[in-house]
């Protein structure tokens, strides 16, 4: 597979997306080299010398006023891995802990971590490879950087602990035998350098991003069908309502609303005589609900765009000053907020979709569709434990959306005494993600099958071609049976983008910004 080439400050959303769907390898464009090798002689210098400096020559944390000899840096880089691998509870996705890794080699690219071009071209040929460090996913409250899962990372490098090869577990040093590399003996500050930063943290905050940007677009998809299903009006989608707010995610989400529905049968069939006067907030209010959650999706995703091509270790190396300088810029607190961000877009997103799916089972409420979308009522439950499951997942997400990142608690002995706990911030985003798609998995069975129920009159073609795609999968409802396959089956749809797709109509874009860099925001 063709290597992403990553340029420090300047990568982009879609090339780490490719890197989180598709596995690519990734390496550091080659004008990276010049400024890792400037701040590398610099630590070079630093540790020969007399001076103290922090994660050079001295202890860590706590320990930082303790002096250590020359003789015995690399003792102390490799008791600092060694000591941080404290991880618990269950392995990253494999997807996840390379994306990792590739941002772990665009925050050391930037020229300010010290260490050798070695240690980046372990990283890119263990990416090439297929090795993957087996890091324990608990552990890292996301300040002095998400130091035990790094740690972990590194370890690995060095030869110690577990790794992925080939869908087997084996020993990282059986690994590197394998496939002919050789683990490394970690300089002066270079295993502070690999540990000390949020790259953990933003690893699964862009997991979350990519996969919960891709289910808001399934809720575009899923709300326009429903909209068809219980005969609901498009005048709320008039263009001129959503310009004169001005929100843009509101406006971008009318504006696919309409495309779906555009040429739906079933919607000219009720513009005359219909007796309702206004449709519930769930279906009247689509654009200003889930197109807000887009916008705050998005915000989130500009400052990880930027968190991902950051320098987040300490001390950096500041080479055009010639200075070795403390910070906290592996204080994951950006991070964090993003992540709280897009756990309450997600759970919001959820909560309108779940209103849909009760109206259209309710017939007081669904304009004569059958009770529970099943053609035999009292015989049939047909969808009426589907859309409990939907309450259930719905609750639990919005529990799950209570933020992290004003949770903190003093740790190292009150040196570290405000944390970001975004590790688990945007760890929590991944189950989220998976109760929102079948949340939204069940609208489009639900939705289909209300639609189906308005025969002869068609739907729209946009959607007809997602009712045929989700049937090559999961037939319509008739007499009850096993439901439990068809909800997996239509949240793996939703997973997949396999209903957007079917669709073939232009969605939102995630990124109006252009490319990150050190010297230009979002405008």
């Amino acid at each position: 597979m063709t290597p992403e080439i990553l340029i420090p400050g300047q990568t982009t959303l879609a090339q780490l997306e490719r890197i989180y769907r598709e596995g690519a390898p990734a390496r550091l464009d080659a004008s990276a080299r010049a400024g890792v090798d400037r701040a590398a002689a610099m630590i070079a210098a630093a540790a020969a010398g007399s001076v103290a400096v922090y994660g050079v020559n001295t202890g860590f944390g706590k320990l930082a006023s303790l002096k250590i000899a020359p003789e015995d840096t690399a003792t102390l880089q490799r008791n600092l891995i060694l000591s941080h691998c404290c991880g618990v509870g269950a392995p990253m996705p494999r997807n996840v802990a390379r994306l990792m890794m590739a941002l772990k080699l665009l925050s050391l690219g930037r020229g300010a971590s010290g260490v050798r071009w070695e240690i980046i071209a372990l990283l890119e040929a263990m990416l090439a490879k297929g090795i993957t460090p087996v890091i324990p996913a608990q552990g890292s409250v996301g300040a002095s950087g998400d130091l035990a899962p790094l740690a972990h990372m590194a370890a690995a490098m060095m030869g110690h602990g577990q790794v992925e090869l080939d869908g087997s577990i084996i020993l990282a040093t059986e690994a590197f035998d394998k496939t002919q590399l050789s683990p490394i003996v970690l300089g002066a500050k270079e295993g502070l350098a690999l540990i000390n930063g949020t790259q953990f943290s933003t690893a699964y905050a862009l997991a979350g991003l990519f996969d919960g940007w891709r289910a808001a677009e399934a809720a575009l998809v899923t709300s326009a069908l429903t909209t068809d299903a219980i005969m609901g009006s498009t005048a709320p989608l008039q263009p001129e309502i959503h310009s004169l707010r001005g929100q843009p995610g509101q406006i971008d989400a009318a504006t696919t609303l309409r495309a779906l529905l555009d040429g739906s049968v079933i919607r000219e069939s009720h513009r005359e005589g219909d007796t309702r006067v206004q449709d519930p907030y769930c279906i009247r209010c689509q654009p200003q609900v889930t197109g807000a959650a887009m916008d705050v999706i998005r915000q989130a995703a500009r400052t990880l765009e930027i968190e991902a091509n950051a320098a987040t270790d300490n001390p950096l190396v500041l080479t055009d000053a010639g200075m070795i300088v403390s910070g906290g810029n592996f204080h994951a607190e950006p991070v964090g907020f993003a992540a709280d961000m897009i756990a309450m877009a997600l759970s919001e997103i959820g909560a309108i979709a779940q209103r849909r799916v009760a109206l259209m089972v309710d017939p007081v409420l669904s304009f004569d569709l059958p009770a529970f979308l099943t053609p035999k009522p009292g015989l049939n439950s047909g969808f009426m434990i589907a859309e409990v499951t939907t309450a259930a997942l719905m609750s639990e997400n919005k529990h799950m959306a209570h933020p992290t990142v004003i949770d903190s608690t003093p740790t190292s002995a009150n040196q570290e005494d405000h944390v970001s706990m975004a590790a688990h911030g945007a760890r929590r985003l991944g189950q989220m993600v998976e109760n929102l798609n079948v949340i939204l998995g069940v609208e489009a069975l639900c939705a289909a099958q209300g639609i189906e129920f308005r025969a002869p009159l068609p739907t729209s073609a946009p959607l007809q071609r997602v009712i045929t795609a989700l049937r090559h999968h999961v037939a319509a409802l008739g007499d009850d049976r096993y439901m439990a396959d068809d909800l997996t089956k239509a949240a793996s749809l939703i997973a997949s983008g396999a209903l957007v797709r079917a669709a073939q109509t232009p969605m939102p874009a995630l990124s109006a910004c252009p490319p990150p860099s050190s010297a230009r925001g979002c405008p």
